[in-house]
């Protein structure tokens, strides 16, 4: 037995994995092996038999300077020899203090609480601007809005923003739902209309909505510019200045979830930049520690900080994980952070993003794709397909291609890290397209199957 055969075999009777219908990597006749991996440097994953793949979805979205990246490894080596966790209830630390400072700097919200993951900084961003409410004696504010297509993270209080069926609809006893209001996508665009025009008329609808209901409302919650797992729906920067306006006029609070969209990914260090707005809560994670520990952060505002700041221990914000800021993770974050100055990442990416762009021109001009589009470092492109397991079968032919891609639905998409280079580019751009060539083959192969057999009755 090989090694990479041994590996898969030992995690399916081991391991549950994630958002992942088990059956599907089952030994018969896998529709989607396994891939065990052995290292990883730079773009590449190695298995154990010297195949490598190129990452082109950051092992989703998190890694940004490439992995086993030398100087983010220094730091945390650095730090573990000095201290590896303290609880953060009571205590404090270097690190902690240092990223919490080098954020706010960033941008301008000056209070910092920490998670371990995407949904868990949603949880706390909704329940924090509940509280909020609460103590400013307004308790009757404890309900939340979303946009059509969001996906916050799949926690029971992240569901209840989450906006996609797959991964809500079992789960809907369990979940209070917030509301939802029409998405800004550009794509939903009519003849003649710009992404500016659907963002506004998504702006109205939103702004009818809290004309009716903002006295119940705490917290708007939007992906900036993005939203990633409604099949990579770009919007103008319009329906943010507009968010932002209409959370004012109405006293509701605006979280921006930027936990995928953050840190470079849309051409701006962090998406609502590209608004000129600023959030009353921010939520971060996935490329916070350059794809290397798991950490998230909630930044706020002055004036809800001081709402739980009371001589009172049920007005203060009562919640924790027990890895809070815990200081490796915040170490690597100090250290991505150091990247991004270091190596004038944001302006490399617009020549890297351009020069990916057109090397994906094949791809965005083939005759089943619509809607290419591309925002920073984020490519994507729909394909006309009636495979009902399109993205299973795309995923697949791009692995015999030597990349990660996994397809939302019938949405291609690209998110590679920042230190990819041409040749690697050019590489991913080739294989892309062949496995699409090859999906829809077999598409194709088998609608001819069903027209033969129909001509032979």
């Amino acid at each position: 037995m090989s090694l990479n055969e041994s590996w898969r075999q030992r995690s399916l009777a081991a391991v549950w994995h994630p958002c992942t219908q088990m059956k599907l990597h089952a030994p018969e006749g896998a529709a989607l092996p396994l891939v065990p991996v052995a290292r990883a440097e730079g773009v590449w994953l190695h298995d154990h038999e010297g195949r490598r793949y190129l990452d082109a979805i950051s092992s989703w979205w998190v890694n940004l300077f490439g992995h086993n990246h030398p100087g983010i490894r220094a730091a945390l080596k650095d730090q573990l020899d000095q201290l590896d966790h303290v609880m953060l209830a009571g205590f404090t630390h270097g690190p902690v203090v240092e990223l919490s400072e080098r954020l706010a700097t960033l941008t301008g919200l000056g209070h910092a609480f920490y998670g371990s993951d995407g949904a868990s900084a949603t949880e706390i961003a909704l329940k924090m601007s509940a509280h909020h409410w609460r103590n400013a004696g307004r308790a009757r504010k404890n309900r939340f809005v979303g946009v059509a297509g969001g996906y916050h993270g799949e926690t029971v209080g992240a569901l209840a923003v989450t906006d996609i069926a797959l991964f809500r609809e079992a789960y809907a006893p369990l979940v209070r739902l917030g509301a939802t209001v029409p998405s800004p996508d550009a794509r939903a665009a009519t003849p003649g209309e710009s992404a500016a025009d659907v963002a506004e008329r998504a702006a109205t609808a939103l702004a009818d909505w809290l004309e009716a209901h903002h006295e119940d409302t705490a917290a708007l919650i939007v992906e900036p510019l993005i939203q990633c797992a409604a099949g990579m729906a770009m919007h103008d920067p319009h329906y943010l200045r507009r968010a932002r306006e209409l959370c004012d006029r109405y006293d509701v609070h605006l979280v921006l979830d930027e936990i995928a969209v953050g840190f470079g990914r849309t051409g701006s260090l962090f998406a609502h930049e590209q608004a000129g707005i600023r959030a009353d809560f921010l939520c971060l994670s996935k490329g916070l520690t350059g794809g290397t520990l798991p950490l998230s952060v909630v930044l706020t505002t002055d004036a809800v900080y001081a709402a739980f700041y009371d001589d009172q221990v049920a007005r203060g914000f009562l919640h924790s994980h027990s890895y809070t800021g815990n200081p490796l993770a915040c170490r690597a974050a100090l250290a991505t952070l150091d990247l991004f100055e270091q190596t004038d990442a944001l302006r490399r990416n617009v020549a890297t993003g351009d020069r990916l762009a057109a090397l994906f021109e094949p791809l965005s001009q083939h005759a089943r794709v619509q809607h290419a589009r591309r925002q920073g470092m984020v490519f994507a492109w729909d394909v006309a397909s009636s495979l009902p397991d399109f993205g299973r079968r795309y995923a697949r032919h791009a692995l015999e291609q030597g990349l990660v891609l996994r397809p939302i639905g019938r949405t291609l998409y690209a998110m590679p890290p920042y230190v990819i280079n041409e040749e690697e580019g050019a590489f991913l751009a080739r294989g892309a397209l062949a496995a699409l060539q090859a999906t829809l083959a077999e598409e194709d192969g088998s609608a001819a199957k069903v027209e033969g057999a129909r001509d032979g009755v």
